[in-house]
Protein backbone atom coordinates (compact mmCIF):
# COMPACT_ATOMS: atom_id res chain seq x y z
CA UNK A 1 0.00 0.00 0.00
CA UNK A 2 1.27 3.59 -0.91
CA UNK A 3 2.81 5.96 1.90
CA UNK A 4 -0.27 8.54 2.71
CA UNK A 5 0.13 12.09 1.48
CA UNK A 6 -2.36 13.10 4.54
CA UNK A 7 -1.72 11.31 7.55
CA UNK A 8 -2.63 13.52 9.91
CA UNK A 9 -5.92 14.30 7.92
CA UNK A 10 -8.58 11.40 8.40
CA UNK A 11 -11.47 11.12 5.72
CA UNK A 12 -13.81 14.87 6.48
CA UNK A 13 -16.46 13.59 8.50
CA UNK A 14 -20.25 15.60 9.01
CA UNK A 15 -20.64 16.73 12.50
CA UNK A 16 -23.14 19.20 11.86
CA UNK A 17 -23.63 23.03 13.06
CA UNK A 18 -21.99 22.31 16.74
CA UNK A 19 -18.65 21.27 15.86
CA UNK A 20 -15.34 23.63 16.04
CA UNK A 21 -13.53 21.63 14.20
CA UNK A 22 -12.11 23.30 11.61
CA UNK A 23 -12.15 19.31 9.57
CA UNK A 24 -15.38 18.42 9.53
CA UNK A 25 -18.58 19.53 7.46
CA UNK A 26 -21.28 21.34 9.33
CA UNK A 27 -23.91 21.55 6.81
CA UNK A 28 -22.77 18.59 4.02
CA UNK A 29 -23.74 14.91 5.02
CA UNK A 30 -23.10 13.19 2.28
CA UNK A 31 -25.05 9.57 3.48
CA UNK A 32 -28.60 12.06 4.07
CA UNK A 33 -31.36 11.23 2.58
CA UNK A 34 -33.42 14.16 0.51
CA UNK A 35 -36.50 13.00 -1.68
CA UNK A 36 -34.80 9.43 -1.61
CA UNK A 37 -31.14 10.44 -2.91
CA UNK A 38 -28.47 10.98 -0.33
CA UNK A 39 -27.03 14.53 -0.76
CA UNK A 40 -24.02 13.11 -2.26
CA UNK A 41 -26.17 12.02 -5.41
CA UNK A 42 -27.83 15.54 -5.06
CA UNK A 43 -24.66 17.58 -4.86
CA UNK A 44 -22.32 15.43 -7.44
CA UNK A 45 -19.28 17.10 -6.06
CA UNK A 46 -16.34 17.48 -8.10
CA UNK A 47 -12.49 18.22 -7.83
CA UNK A 48 -10.88 20.44 -10.32
CA UNK A 49 -7.33 18.17 -10.63
CA UNK A 50 -6.14 21.39 -12.53
CA UNK A 51 -6.57 23.92 -9.56
CA UNK A 52 -6.59 21.06 -6.76
CA UNK A 53 -3.31 19.30 -8.10
CA UNK A 54 -1.67 21.34 -10.92
CA UNK A 55 -1.83 24.63 -9.12
CA UNK A 56 1.10 26.21 -7.56
CA UNK A 57 -0.32 29.76 -6.28
CA UNK A 58 1.36 31.43 -9.55
CA UNK A 59 -0.58 34.57 -10.24
CA UNK A 60 0.96 37.50 -12.99
CA UNK A 61 3.02 38.95 -10.85
CA UNK A 62 5.13 36.12 -9.76
CA UNK A 63 5.50 32.62 -9.75
CA UNK A 64 4.26 29.59 -7.42
CA UNK A 65 4.86 29.62 -4.38
CA UNK A 66 3.00 26.11 -3.23
CA UNK A 67 5.42 23.12 -3.17
CA UNK A 68 3.93 19.49 -3.17
CA UNK A 69 6.66 16.72 -1.22
CA UNK A 70 4.95 14.43 -3.96
CA UNK A 71 6.09 16.61 -7.16
CA UNK A 72 9.76 14.86 -7.24
CA UNK A 73 10.76 11.97 -9.03
CA UNK A 74 13.03 10.49 -11.96
CA UNK A 75 10.64 11.46 -14.52
CA UNK A 76 7.73 13.12 -15.43
CA UNK A 77 5.26 10.32 -16.09
CA UNK A 78 6.30 8.79 -12.52
CA UNK A 79 5.65 11.99 -11.41
CA UNK A 80 2.16 11.99 -12.63
CA UNK A 81 1.08 8.37 -11.29
CA UNK A 82 2.27 9.28 -8.16
CA UNK A 83 0.68 12.83 -8.03
CA UNK A 84 -2.53 10.89 -9.12
CA UNK A 85 -2.53 8.43 -6.29
CA UNK A 86 -2.41 11.67 -3.96
CA UNK A 87 -5.34 13.05 -5.89
CA UNK A 88 -7.35 9.98 -5.55
CA UNK A 89 -6.83 9.96 -1.69
CA UNK A 90 -7.78 13.57 -1.59
CA UNK A 91 -10.89 12.88 -3.04
CA UNK A 92 -11.91 9.90 -0.92
CA UNK A 93 -11.22 12.03 2.43
CA UNK A 94 -12.53 14.97 1.20
CA UNK A 95 -15.88 13.03 0.12
CA UNK A 96 -16.18 13.67 -3.37
CA UNK A 97 -17.49 11.77 -5.90
CA UNK A 98 -16.04 13.41 -9.28
CA UNK A 99 -13.35 14.96 -10.28
CA UNK A 100 -12.24 16.87 -13.88
CA UNK A 101 -9.26 17.02 -15.73
CA UNK A 102 -7.64 18.70 -19.31
CA UNK A 103 -5.38 16.07 -20.85
CA UNK A 104 -2.54 18.22 -19.86
CA UNK A 105 -3.05 18.55 -16.17
CA UNK A 106 -3.25 14.62 -15.90
CA UNK A 107 -0.13 13.73 -18.05
CA UNK A 108 3.11 15.49 -19.00
CA UNK A 109 2.91 16.67 -22.91
CA UNK A 110 5.51 14.63 -25.03
CA UNK A 111 7.78 15.87 -27.64
CA UNK A 112 5.06 14.49 -30.12
CA UNK A 113 1.77 14.08 -30.57
CA UNK A 114 2.25 10.65 -31.15
CA UNK A 115 4.21 10.26 -27.65
CA UNK A 116 2.43 12.85 -25.76
CA UNK A 117 -0.60 10.15 -26.75
CA UNK A 118 1.02 7.54 -25.13
CA UNK A 119 1.75 9.29 -22.22
CA UNK A 120 -2.03 9.86 -21.73
CA UNK A 121 -3.00 6.49 -22.50
CA UNK A 122 -0.42 5.32 -19.85
CA UNK A 123 -1.70 7.86 -17.23
CA UNK A 124 -5.19 7.08 -17.95
CA UNK A 125 -4.73 3.29 -17.48
CA UNK A 126 -4.19 4.13 -13.59
CA UNK A 127 -6.82 6.35 -13.27
CA UNK A 128 -8.77 3.76 -14.47
CA UNK A 129 -7.76 1.34 -11.77
CA UNK A 130 -7.59 3.62 -8.90
CA UNK A 131 -11.41 4.84 -10.21
CA UNK A 132 -12.00 1.41 -9.74
CA UNK A 133 -10.34 0.68 -6.29
CA UNK A 134 -12.42 3.87 -4.90
CA UNK A 135 -15.56 4.10 -6.99
CA UNK A 136 -14.59 7.91 -7.78
CA UNK A 137 -15.96 8.59 -11.20
CA UNK A 138 -14.83 11.14 -13.94
CA UNK A 139 -17.58 13.86 -14.24
CA UNK A 140 -16.00 15.39 -17.49
CA UNK A 141 -12.68 15.68 -19.62
CA UNK A 142 -11.79 18.21 -21.53
CA UNK A 143 -8.65 19.46 -23.78
CA UNK A 144 -5.47 22.36 -22.74
CA UNK A 145 -6.10 24.16 -26.15
CA UNK A 146 -4.68 26.79 -24.76
CA UNK A 147 -1.20 26.70 -23.13
CA UNK A 148 1.91 25.46 -25.56
CA UNK A 149 2.58 28.40 -27.68
CA UNK A 150 1.45 26.31 -30.39
CA UNK A 151 -2.44 27.78 -29.58
CA UNK A 152 -1.54 31.68 -29.18
CA UNK A 153 -4.01 32.36 -31.22
CA UNK A 154 -6.48 30.08 -30.19
CA UNK A 155 -7.22 26.07 -31.08
CA UNK A 156 -10.17 26.14 -33.16
CA UNK A 157 -10.35 29.76 -34.39
CA UNK A 158 -6.48 29.42 -35.40
CA UNK A 159 -5.96 31.17 -38.25
CA UNK A 160 -3.58 28.50 -39.45
CA UNK A 161 -5.42 24.78 -40.86
CA UNK A 162 -1.89 23.15 -38.85
CA UNK A 163 -2.63 24.09 -36.02
CA UNK A 164 -6.29 23.17 -36.28
CA UNK A 165 -5.59 20.12 -37.46
CA UNK A 166 -3.41 19.28 -33.80
CA UNK A 167 -6.13 21.12 -32.06
CA UNK A 168 -8.99 18.31 -33.59
CA UNK A 169 -6.59 15.72 -33.11
CA UNK A 170 -5.90 16.57 -29.58
CA UNK A 171 -9.57 16.99 -28.84
CA UNK A 172 -10.30 13.61 -30.55
CA UNK A 173 -7.83 11.56 -27.98
CA UNK A 174 -9.27 13.73 -25.19
CA UNK A 175 -12.66 12.26 -26.03
CA UNK A 176 -11.14 8.85 -25.94
CA UNK A 177 -9.61 8.79 -22.47
CA UNK A 178 -12.66 10.59 -21.44
CA UNK A 179 -14.72 8.00 -22.77
CA UNK A 180 -12.35 5.00 -21.47
CA UNK A 181 -12.85 7.02 -18.26
CA UNK A 182 -16.41 6.64 -18.04
CA UNK A 183 -16.64 10.25 -18.77
CA UNK A 184 -20.06 12.11 -18.29
CA UNK A 185 -19.39 14.92 -20.04
CA UNK A 186 -16.87 16.35 -22.00
CA UNK A 187 -16.56 20.27 -21.95
CA UNK A 188 -15.28 22.76 -24.83
CA UNK A 189 -13.88 25.76 -23.13
CA UNK A 190 -12.29 27.88 -25.52
CA UNK A 191 -9.23 29.34 -23.78
CA UNK A 192 -8.17 31.39 -26.39
CA UNK A 193 -10.98 30.99 -29.25
CA UNK A 194 -10.90 35.02 -29.81
CA UNK A 195 -9.13 37.99 -31.23
CA UNK A 196 -6.77 40.56 -29.77
CA UNK A 197 -8.12 42.65 -32.32
CA UNK A 198 -10.14 42.94 -35.29
CA UNK A 199 -7.39 44.76 -37.36
CA UNK A 200 -5.99 41.37 -38.22
CA UNK A 201 -9.27 38.62 -37.54
CA UNK A 202 -12.04 37.30 -40.21
CA UNK A 203 -14.61 37.25 -37.38
CA UNK A 204 -17.12 34.96 -39.39
CA UNK A 205 -14.74 32.65 -41.18
CA UNK A 206 -13.48 31.97 -37.48
CA UNK A 207 -16.45 31.48 -35.94
CA UNK A 208 -17.72 29.59 -38.97
CA UNK A 209 -13.98 27.18 -38.38
CA UNK A 210 -15.11 26.96 -34.31
CA UNK A 211 -19.01 25.45 -35.63
CA UNK A 212 -17.02 22.96 -37.96
CA UNK A 213 -14.86 21.86 -35.32
CA UNK A 214 -17.81 21.16 -33.12
CA UNK A 215 -19.68 19.44 -35.84
CA UNK A 216 -16.52 17.25 -35.99
CA UNK A 217 -16.69 16.41 -32.10
CA UNK A 218 -20.65 15.84 -32.28
CA UNK A 219 -19.67 12.98 -35.27
CA UNK A 220 -16.56 11.59 -33.50
CA UNK A 221 -19.06 11.35 -30.60
CA UNK A 222 -21.19 9.03 -32.59
CA UNK A 223 -18.61 7.39 -34.52
CA UNK A 224 -17.01 6.05 -30.97
CA UNK A 225 -20.47 5.84 -29.05
CA UNK A 226 -19.92 8.66 -26.64
CA UNK A 227 -22.87 9.09 -24.68
CA UNK A 228 -21.91 11.91 -22.60
CA UNK A 229 -23.18 15.19 -22.72
CA UNK A 230 -20.98 18.10 -24.33
CA UNK A 231 -20.85 20.94 -22.51
CA UNK A 232 -19.63 24.77 -23.23
CA UNK A 233 -18.07 26.63 -20.88
CA UNK A 234 -18.41 30.60 -22.00
CA UNK A 235 -16.06 33.23 -20.45
CA UNK A 236 -16.04 36.89 -22.15
CA UNK A 237 -12.62 37.27 -21.67
CA UNK A 238 -9.16 36.91 -20.86
CA UNK A 239 -6.88 35.80 -22.15
CA UNK A 240 -8.27 37.28 -25.66
CA UNK A 241 -9.68 40.18 -25.75
CA UNK A 242 -12.92 38.98 -26.77
CA UNK A 243 -14.39 35.33 -26.51
CA UNK A 244 -16.26 33.81 -29.07
CA UNK A 245 -17.80 31.99 -25.84
CA UNK A 246 -18.87 35.17 -24.11
CA UNK A 247 -21.93 34.79 -22.06
CA UNK A 248 -24.72 31.88 -22.77
CA UNK A 249 -26.89 34.01 -24.38
CA UNK A 250 -24.39 34.85 -26.82
CA UNK A 251 -23.31 31.07 -27.25
CA UNK A 252 -26.95 30.08 -27.34
CA UNK A 253 -27.31 32.64 -30.61
CA UNK A 254 -24.01 30.83 -32.24
CA UNK A 255 -25.60 27.15 -31.35
CA UNK A 256 -28.78 27.99 -33.08
CA UNK A 257 -27.18 29.90 -36.04
CA UNK A 258 -24.88 26.90 -36.55
CA UNK A 259 -27.55 24.34 -36.06
CA UNK A 260 -25.60 22.46 -33.34
CA UNK A 261 -28.10 23.27 -29.89
CA UNK A 262 -29.42 20.00 -29.50
CA UNK A 263 -25.98 18.81 -29.16
CA UNK A 264 -24.17 21.24 -26.36
CA UNK A 265 -25.21 22.70 -22.95
CA UNK A 266 -23.41 25.08 -20.57
CA UNK A 267 -21.18 24.14 -18.03
CA UNK A 268 -21.88 27.66 -15.98
CA UNK A 269 -18.92 29.80 -14.24
CA UNK A 270 -19.48 32.05 -11.21
CA UNK A 271 -16.10 33.53 -11.88
CA UNK A 272 -17.03 34.01 -16.01
CA UNK A 273 -20.65 35.73 -15.38
CA UNK A 274 -18.96 38.47 -13.36
CA UNK A 275 -16.62 39.06 -16.23
CA UNK A 276 -19.35 39.50 -18.50
CA UNK A 277 -20.87 41.41 -16.31
CA UNK A 278 -23.48 39.31 -15.13
CA UNK A 279 -24.77 37.49 -11.82
CA UNK A 280 -24.09 34.08 -11.45
CA UNK A 281 -27.89 33.36 -10.57
CA UNK A 282 -28.69 35.17 -14.44
CA UNK A 283 -26.36 32.96 -16.09
CA UNK A 284 -28.22 30.08 -15.30
CA UNK A 285 -32.01 31.40 -15.34
CA UNK A 286 -30.61 32.34 -19.22
CA UNK A 287 -29.40 28.61 -19.70
CA UNK A 288 -32.28 27.09 -18.10
CA UNK A 289 -34.73 28.69 -19.77
CA UNK A 290 -33.21 27.27 -23.11
CA UNK A 291 -32.75 23.61 -21.92
CA UNK A 292 -29.19 24.23 -21.77
CA UNK A 293 -27.94 23.82 -18.12
CA UNK A 294 -25.56 21.25 -17.86
CA UNK A 295 -23.10 22.09 -14.94
CA UNK A 296 -21.50 24.55 -12.49
CA UNK A 297 -17.90 25.72 -11.72
CA UNK A 298 -18.65 26.51 -8.45
CA UNK A 299 -16.32 29.34 -7.75
CA UNK A 300 -16.43 32.93 -7.52
CA UNK A 301 -14.21 35.94 -8.15
CA UNK A 302 -12.94 39.21 -6.11
CA UNK A 303 -15.32 42.15 -7.88
CA UNK A 304 -11.62 44.17 -6.78
CA UNK A 305 -9.68 42.78 -9.03
CA UNK A 306 -10.39 42.45 -12.69
CA UNK A 307 -9.13 39.05 -13.53
CA UNK A 308 -10.24 35.53 -13.35
CA UNK A 309 -8.87 34.91 -9.78
CA UNK A 310 -10.92 31.24 -9.22
CA UNK A 311 -12.03 31.53 -5.63
CA UNK A 312 -13.49 29.08 -3.25
CA UNK A 313 -17.55 30.43 -3.11
CA UNK A 314 -18.43 30.72 0.44
CA UNK A 315 -21.44 33.35 -0.34
CA UNK A 316 -24.15 31.25 1.08
CA UNK A 317 -27.05 34.30 -0.51
CA UNK A 318 -25.49 34.13 -3.78
CA UNK A 319 -25.63 30.43 -4.16
CA UNK A 320 -29.24 30.37 -2.50
CA UNK A 321 -30.24 32.41 -5.22
CA UNK A 322 -28.06 29.95 -8.06
CA UNK A 323 -29.34 27.12 -6.24
CA UNK A 324 -33.19 27.85 -6.37
CA UNK A 325 -32.86 28.62 -9.77
CA UNK A 326 -31.04 25.22 -10.59
CA UNK A 327 -33.80 23.65 -8.62
CA UNK A 328 -36.77 25.00 -10.80
CA UNK A 329 -34.85 23.67 -13.73
CA UNK A 330 -35.02 20.41 -12.53
CA UNK A 331 -31.24 20.24 -11.55
CA UNK A 332 -28.52 19.26 -13.74
CA UNK A 333 -28.53 15.90 -15.00
CA UNK A 334 -25.31 14.40 -15.33
CA UNK A 335 -23.33 17.51 -14.47
CA UNK A 336 -22.16 18.68 -10.94
CA UNK A 337 -20.75 21.10 -9.00
CA UNK A 338 -17.10 20.88 -9.84
CA UNK A 339 -14.87 23.01 -7.45
CA UNK A 340 -12.68 25.13 -10.26
CA UNK A 341 -11.19 27.21 -7.70
CA UNK A 342 -7.51 27.62 -6.50
CA UNK A 343 -5.92 28.30 -2.91
CA UNK A 344 -4.72 31.87 -2.70
CA UNK A 345 -1.18 32.17 -3.38
CA UNK A 346 -0.59 32.62 0.61
CA UNK A 347 -2.26 29.40 1.33
CA UNK A 348 0.89 26.92 0.94
CA UNK A 349 -0.49 24.57 3.89
CA UNK A 350 -1.91 20.59 2.63
CA UNK A 351 -4.52 21.66 5.22
CA UNK A 352 -5.48 24.65 3.36
CA UNK A 353 -6.22 22.14 0.98
CA UNK A 354 -8.84 20.43 2.72
CA UNK A 355 -9.95 23.62 4.45
CA UNK A 356 -11.03 25.53 0.93
CA UNK A 357 -13.21 22.44 -0.07
CA UNK A 358 -14.99 21.86 3.09
CA UNK A 359 -15.71 25.91 2.85
CA UNK A 360 -17.25 25.48 -0.44
CA UNK A 361 -18.83 22.17 0.01
CA UNK A 362 -20.43 23.28 2.94
CA UNK A 363 -21.87 26.37 1.44
CA UNK A 364 -23.44 24.75 -1.57
CA UNK A 365 -25.19 22.15 1.04
CA UNK A 366 -26.43 24.79 3.20
CA UNK A 367 -28.00 26.99 -0.12
CA UNK A 368 -29.27 23.87 -1.49
CA UNK A 369 -31.15 23.07 1.91
CA UNK A 370 -32.42 27.38 2.14
CA UNK A 371 -32.95 26.54 -1.80
CA UNK A 372 -35.23 23.67 -0.94
CA UNK A 373 -37.33 25.52 1.72
CA UNK A 374 -37.50 28.46 -0.41
CA UNK A 375 -39.38 26.41 -2.82
CA UNK A 376 -41.22 24.41 -0.88
CA UNK A 377 -42.78 27.16 0.74
CA UNK A 378 -43.77 28.75 -2.50
CA UNK A 379 -43.59 32.36 -1.25
CA UNK A 380 -41.76 33.50 -4.08
CA UNK A 381 -43.25 31.77 -6.68
CA UNK A 382 -46.80 32.70 -5.35
CA UNK A 383 -45.86 36.14 -5.47
CA UNK A 384 -44.17 36.40 -9.09
CA UNK A 385 -47.50 34.62 -10.11
CA UNK A 386 -49.56 37.09 -8.91
CA UNK A 387 -46.92 39.85 -10.41
CA UNK A 388 -47.95 38.38 -13.98
CA UNK A 389 -51.67 37.42 -13.02
CA UNK A 390 -52.83 40.14 -15.84
CA UNK A 391 -51.56 37.15 -18.46
CA UNK A 392 -53.20 34.43 -17.21
CA UNK A 393 -56.88 35.13 -18.80
CA UNK A 394 -58.61 37.67 -21.23
CA UNK A 395 -56.46 40.19 -23.63
CA UNK A 396 -53.19 39.01 -21.26
CA UNK A 397 -53.67 35.07 -22.29
CA UNK A 398 -54.06 36.31 -26.15
CA UNK A 399 -51.12 37.97 -25.94
CA UNK A 400 -49.10 35.25 -24.94
CA UNK A 401 -50.95 32.58 -26.91
CA UNK A 402 -50.53 34.85 -29.74
CA UNK A 403 -53.72 35.27 -30.59
CA UNK A 404 -54.24 39.13 -30.62
CA UNK A 405 -52.82 41.88 -32.83
CA UNK A 406 -51.59 45.56 -32.59
CA UNK A 407 -55.35 46.77 -33.90
CA UNK A 408 -57.33 44.83 -31.72
CA UNK A 409 -54.97 45.91 -28.44
CA UNK A 410 -55.54 49.51 -29.79
CA UNK A 411 -58.79 49.25 -29.70
CA UNK A 412 -59.04 47.50 -26.01
CA UNK A 413 -56.92 50.63 -24.96
CA UNK A 414 -59.14 52.95 -26.77
CA UNK A 415 -62.50 51.84 -26.01
CA UNK A 416 -62.48 49.88 -22.71
CA UNK A 417 -58.95 49.90 -20.72
CA UNK A 418 -57.65 53.49 -20.79
CA UNK A 419 -54.22 54.46 -18.95
CA UNK A 420 -52.75 51.54 -16.80
CA UNK A 421 -51.91 52.01 -13.34
CA UNK A 422 -48.20 51.63 -12.40
CA UNK A 423 -48.46 48.57 -9.52
CA UNK A 424 -45.14 48.14 -7.76
CA UNK A 425 -42.57 45.79 -8.08
CA UNK A 426 -42.29 45.75 -4.38
CA UNK A 427 -38.42 45.16 -4.32
CA UNK A 428 -37.14 45.53 -0.92
CA UNK A 429 -40.33 43.31 0.41
CA UNK A 430 -38.72 40.41 -1.64
CA UNK A 431 -35.44 40.87 -0.42
CA UNK A 432 -36.66 41.20 3.07
CA UNK A 433 -38.04 37.49 2.20
CA UNK A 434 -35.13 36.51 0.75
CA UNK A 435 -33.30 37.88 4.30
CA UNK A 436 -35.76 35.87 6.48
CA UNK A 437 -34.74 32.67 5.00
CA UNK A 438 -30.60 33.51 5.32
CA UNK A 439 -30.77 35.28 8.44
CA UNK A 440 -33.84 34.42 10.10
CA UNK A 441 -35.07 30.65 10.38
CA UNK A 442 -37.78 31.43 8.01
Amino acid sequence: MAKSAFPTIPAIAYEGTGTTNPLAFRHYNPEEVIDGRTMAEHMRFSIAYWHAFRGTGADPFGPGTIVRPWEKGKDAVSVAKKRMDVAFEFFQKIRAPFYCFHDRDIAPEGATLAESNKILEAVAAHAKQLQKATGIKLLWGTANLFSNPRYMCGGATNPDAHVVAYAAAQVKKAMDVTKELGGENYVFWGGREGYETLLNTDLKREQDHLARFLHMAVDYAKEIGFKGQFLIEPKPKEPTTHQYDFDCATCIGFLRTYGLEKHFKFNIETNHATLAGHTFQHEIEVAAAAGMLGSIDANTGDLLIGWDTDQFNTDVKELTLAMTSILKAGGLGTGGFNFDAKLRRTSTDIEDLFHAHIGGMDAYALAFKLARRILADGAFEKLVADRYASFDTGYGREIEQGTTSFKKLEKLVLTKLGEPTPKSGRIEFFQNLLNDYLHNGR
